[in-house]
């Protein structure tokens, strides 16, 4: 019995991975872990799994078909979680060509090949085959600050490359469900945080940058609000929809906590200011109003009902819990944000902020 994970060393990915081979119920269940290891991809975050027999990692594209086949013959995972994607609005607005090919053309080549594998299985083994599709809430578009939130049958709206990207990822996973039967899964999640998250989103832009003593950029009036859900909630949230989800159902994860985005960012300062207090003065200093970014959506906002009403689950952290977790990671993993920062980051962050 093994799984095939994509994307398995980036953020959500690599704490997937650990939190799997970690949980008695699946830690017997080797992981193939696909990564093609871009900017966002890091070996390091699985560093807790050298030596270990039952992660085999696989540098390479989705977009490959024959690696794809190769590694569906030699390994016949039971199910694929598809994590794979270029995930970050502002990169699809300044390159959407990268998004496209990964999250539509990937996406396509990956249920190809899964379907080639599940077509050839017999029996318990075919009728227990799963392909979990793991997408965001962004492809429903933004929501009027009193309008009800995100559930299941939102109509789409995607309002970015990223999102109509992923978007186009989940249609096509549907497709693959009704046209040829294959048992798919989709998930749609609001915005993760925690440990190993990339210094490009949010909240850990905020918590290095603040360290150094830089600016800390808000988009804006700061105002756009999302749900935020800590990455370890998510985690036991695919697991439970991959053991008891229905076949070609999506199921919304989120974390219940509508915050704008400055007051993320005051909750990071205050946090720094009690962990790490800086001689200058209060963290909150350094929080600088920047032009918004084209076709900012205003707010998110998660319906979870149905995932717990179906398969038992809630996040177990609160916001508070979480984000001082969070915080409290990167202060101690300073190596990590070290060596991810490269002169490739450096020029990303000079691009996409310099100008506003």
């Amino acid at each position: 019995m093994t799984i095939l994970v994509t994307g398995g060393a980036g953020f959500i990915g690599s704490n997937f991975v650990l939190d799997w081979l970690a949980d008695p119920a699946t830690r017997g269940e080797p992981v193939v872990n696909l990564d093609a290891l871009t900017y966002a991809g890091n070996l390091h975050n699985l560093d807790a799994l050298r030596g270990d027999a039952r992660h085999v990692f696989v540098q390479g594209d989705i977009c490959e078909r024959a690696l794809l086949d190769r590694i569906f013959a030699e390994h016949r995972p039971r199910a694929v979680v598809h994590f794979a994607a270029e995930s970050h609005v502002d990169r699809s607005i300044l390159g959407p060509g990268a998004f496209i090919r990964t999250n539509v053309e990937g996406t396509f080549a990956l249920l190809e090949a899964a379907r080639a594998h599940w077509g050839a299985l017999a029996g318990d083994a075919r009728a227990a085959f799963r392909f979990l599709h793991v997408s965001t809430d962004e492809v429903y578009g933004s929501l009027a600050s009193d309008a009800p939130a995100f559930t299941e049958t939102h109509p789409y709206e995607p309002n970015s490359p990223y999102s109509a990207s992923k978007a186009a990822s989940d249609h096509l996973v549907r497709a693959w469900h009704h046209t040829y039967g294959l048992p798919v899964l989709t998930t749609n999640c609001s915005n993760n945080y925690g440990p190993f998250q990339f210094p490009e989103k949010l909240i850990p832009l905020m918590i290095v940058n603040a360290l150094a003593g830089k600016p800390l950029p808000v988009y804006g009036d700061g105002l756009q609000v999302r749900d935020w859900l800590y990455v370890a909630d998510h985690c036991r949230a695919i697991r439970a929809v991959l053991a008891r989800g229905r076949v070609g159902e999506t199921y919304n994860i989120g974390g219940w906590n509508e915050q704008p985005n400055v007051e993320i960012v005051r909750t990071i300062c205050a946090l720094l200011d009690e962990l790490r207090p800086q001689p200058q003065g209060p963290h909150a200093r350094l929080v600088q109003y920047v032009a918004d970014r084209p076709g900012h959506d205003r707010r998110y906002a998660i319906d979870a009902r149905k995932i717990e009403r179906e398969l038992g689950w809630r996040p177990a952290e609160t916001f508070a819990t979480g984000i001082r977790k969070t915080v409290q990671w990167y202060l101690e993993h300073a190596a990590w944000v070290a060596e991810v920062q490269s002169g490739a980051y450096r020029d990303w962050v000079a691009a996409n902020y310099g100008r506003r």
